[in-house]
């Protein structure tokens, strides 16, 4: 394993949850396996995060409509938030889980704005300004 890869790992999770508050999955993982946990943070955040063949912005919005669907709450404040750490736009976020809808029903649309909001709340970016 080069430091490369370790460099790389570290970058990207700063990039993406610098800041995050609550417990992220590395340190979940680490608590039961150190190893394991760093086999799998080296090859998600080092490697799949980090490719760099779509921008950080999109791969994140894909990420949180796959999380909206799956009704996945808790994983998908962790990626709200690393979307408004890469630059996507609040209001982009909330198109994007509109949009899930057609797929995954207004009940999981409801769930994820409810998330989007409370991680706008604390990041001290609410209330949107709307357009009319």
């Amino acid at each position: 394993m080069g430091e490369d890869l370790k460099e790389k790992t570290a970058r990207t999770a700063r990039l993406y949850f610098e800041g995050y508050k609550q417990e992220a999955p590395f340190e979940l993982w680490r608590s039961f396996d150190k190893g394991l946990a760093r086999d799998l943070s080296l090859f998600i955040t080092g490697q799949m995060y980090a490719r760099e063949r779509i921008p950080h912005t999109t791969r994140q919005l894909i990420t949180i409509a796959a999380l909206t669907v799956l009704g996945r709450t808790e994983e998908l404040k962790l990626h709200i938030y690393a979307a408004l750490n890469v630059g996507c736009a609040p209001k982009d976020v909330a198109e994007v889980i509109f949009q899930c809808g057609i797929y995954g029903g207004m009940p999981c649309v409801n769930q994820a704005l409810k998330v989007l909001r409370e991680t706008l709340q604390e990041r001290g970016q609410w209330p949107l300004a709307l357009e009319a």
